[in-house]
């Protein structure tokens, strides 16, 4: 999958986007718990993803490669972060970026499309997931002990990247939402991402993939008709607050 054919695809969808943002719409949606995918279906989630390396060829090869390289030479510093990381994969991972602001992100209506959004990143990436069944790092040179290690886990869950593909989408969230931070929370987006490699959990072609179905999705449940009336009151709070 090369970087051009993302950058393209990244870009249309944004493209589109202010378009979809000027539709006026219905009822908020819930942010219940839900067992399946809402506001898109499987086959978008899987017609959106090209497959990843095939197992032992020369890309699959270079992926694993940097990711040996980037595992062993990572600092002290860098591993921890990376650890921190894996453990807070919510909305809290841009606390430090959204300072003194951070807390605004608790306004009720807010905090339920943050919720709504997250919950369809993490069963669209489960998704794909279970589909694609490509093999984690760690299962590929067991001389990488991953952030996340458990023993007996499924190896075969390396993308897209479900942290990734959270990171991604709520940095499109919350772009819209503070645009005045949108460079500094994009940039923690992608060091967000960079950590799973640093964790030894993930490929860069996993979090290349988890790069375009975080915003997909994201812009997706944004334009949804269900949608329109939260986003406009999350808006809203985070408007008033910022006074």
């Amino acid at each position: 999958m090369k970087n051009s054919v993302l950058v393209g695809l990244l870009g249309g969808l944004l493209l589109t986007s202010a378009a979809f943002a000027q539709t006026d719409m219905a009822p908020a949606a819930s942010a219940r718990p839900l067992r399946a995918l809402t506001y898109l279906k499987a086959s978008d989630v899987l017609n959106l993803l090209p497959a990843p390396p095939v197992q032992g060829d020369d890309v699959d090869a270079r992926n694993l490669r940097e990711v040996q390289d980037v595992y062993r030479k990572r600092s002290k510093a860098r591993a921890e972060q990376a650890a921190w990381d894996d453990a807070h994969e919510d909305v809290s991972l841009f606390a430090a970026t959204l300072e003194p602001d951070y807390a605004k992100l608790s306004a009720p209506r807010t905090a339920e499309l943050i919720g709504l959004v997250a919950q369809e990143e993490a069963l669209a990436a489960t998704v794909a997931k279970k589909h694609i069944q490509r093999l984690r790092p760690w299962a590929e040179d067991e001389t990488i002990r991953p952030c996340d290690y458990k023993p007996g886990a499924n190896p075969r869950t390396s993308y897209p990247s479900g942290h990734g593909t959270l990171g991604y989408g709520l940095a499109y969230l919350l772009s819209v939402l503070t645009p005045q931070k949108a460079r500094a929370i994009q940039d923690r987006a992608s060091d967000y991402a960079y950590s799973r490699i640093v964790c030894g959990d993930h490929f860069a072609s996993d979090l290349e993939a988890s790069h375009v179905l975080g915003v997909y999705v994201a812009m997706r449940v944004l334009a949804d008709p269900r949608v329109a009336p939260l986003v406009q009151a999350a808006v809203n709070e985070q408007s008033v607050a910022s006074k």
